[in-house]
């Protein structure tokens, strides 16, 4: 009789979780659902956040789930509701609040810069302010001069508080749970651009490192440096780049204070030219600030001049025309990466 030998099947090879197809605004709301399920000191205000399920359909369903008590719809007044999300943070509690584009953020700038930017310094450590606060910016979207300003480089300047800037659907998922976990004010600058943008987000997304920016893309021969809205263009500007054999590394910022310069000024170090696209004004700007960085930290590795691409200096126009001319723009950036690479602008014919 021939023996005959069975087989037992080991254990199955472990599978990752399928990545599901999302938006930037799904993956806001679906780390704000986490964080409350979590954590119930946890809690979102703003104006429009419940009933109407948030100015740009972030919070939309939250109401439903946890109630007007954990989802408050705030008055209209920036100063009030920020200020009394300060003093829920100082009381223990974990704040979200919403400001629902980031010039009405300047009404509450009183309430950010001295009191929950500096009480933590000021108390000797006694009074951590753990608040969050999340907020529209940015043009392109035909909302004239007063909705359409990129001011994130002026609470970047400001000590005490980390800026965050998240450009992909991993870092809308993921950048929530460590800024609520921050012992420091965290303002998130959400680029309005980005909302609808849609993609595959894994399942169980690894965690986001809030003190490192990412390289987007790898390349050898320029730097693009970028954040937030503008992160489409930069890469979309390294497209057009590598069909000429031009090997652009696109650096996405992510954390605006504290800036990684590490990353930054290696990234300068393996390529020798740097562009810095940025939407605010050139004037005072964050460009201006990474520019004059390079320049101290990374003078004899540049091969060039820093170029910088940023928005026109005026009110944005209303105008969908006259807005896209005023706002960086990808042929804008590559003109930038060929300059620094001694290459003279085609023009046309």
């Amino acid at each position: 009789m021939t023996a005959t030998h069975s087989r037992t099947a080991g254990p199955a090879e472990p599978t990752a979780p399928a990545a599901r197809k999302t938006t930037y605004r799904e993956a806001m709301r679906e780390a704000m659902r986490e964080a409350m399920r979590a954590d119930e000191r946890v809690f979102l205000m703003g104006e429009d956040v419940g009933r109407y399920g948030g100015c740009f359909g972030v919070s939309l369903g939250l109401l439903e789930e946890f109630g007007p008590e954990r989802v408050r719809d705030a008055p209209l007044s920036e100063s009030a509701f920020v200020g009394a999300g300060i003093g829920a943070a100082l009381a223990g509690l974990r704040p979200i609040v919403e400001i629902m584009t980031v010039n009405f953020s300047l009404l509450a700038l009183d309430q950010i810069l001295n009191n929950a930017a500096t009480l933590l310094h000021m108390s000797g450590g006694q009074l951590p302010v753990p608040l969050v606060i999340r907020m529209t910016t940015g043009a392109g979207r035909q909302l004239a001069a007063q909705h359409s300003h990129s001011l994130e480089n002026w609470y970047a300047h400001i000590p005490g508080l980390r800026v965050l800037a998240p450009a992909t659907l991993t870092d809308a998922r993921c950048v929530l749970a460590p800024a609520l976990a921050d012992p420091d004010p965290v303002l998130i600058f959400e680029h309005g651009s980005l909302y609808n943008v849609s993609g595959d987000l894994p399942a169980d997304p690894d965690p986001v490192d809030l003190d490192h920016a990412a390289v987007r893309r790898p390349g050898t021969d320029v730097s693009l440096i970028t954040y937030g809205g503008s992160l489409p263009k930069a890469l979309a500007a390294a497209d057009d780049l590598a069909a000429d054999g031009i090997g652009a590394e696109v650096v996405d910022l992510r954390t605006l204070r504290p800036l990684d310069d590490a990353t930054v000024g290696g990234s300068v170090a393996r390529t020798h030219r740097a562009v810095v696209v940025d939407e605010g004004w050139r004037t005072g700007s964050l460009a201006a600030e990474i520019s004059a960085r390079l320049t101290e930290q990374h003078f004899y590795d540049l091969d060039a001049p820093v170029e910088r691409v940023c928005s026109a200096e005026v009110p944005m126009p209303y105008a969908r025309r006259l807005e896209e001319a005023a706002l960086p723009q990808v042929d804008a950036i590559t003109a930038a990466a060929r300059r620094t690479l001694g290459e003279a602008e085609v023009g046309p014919g």
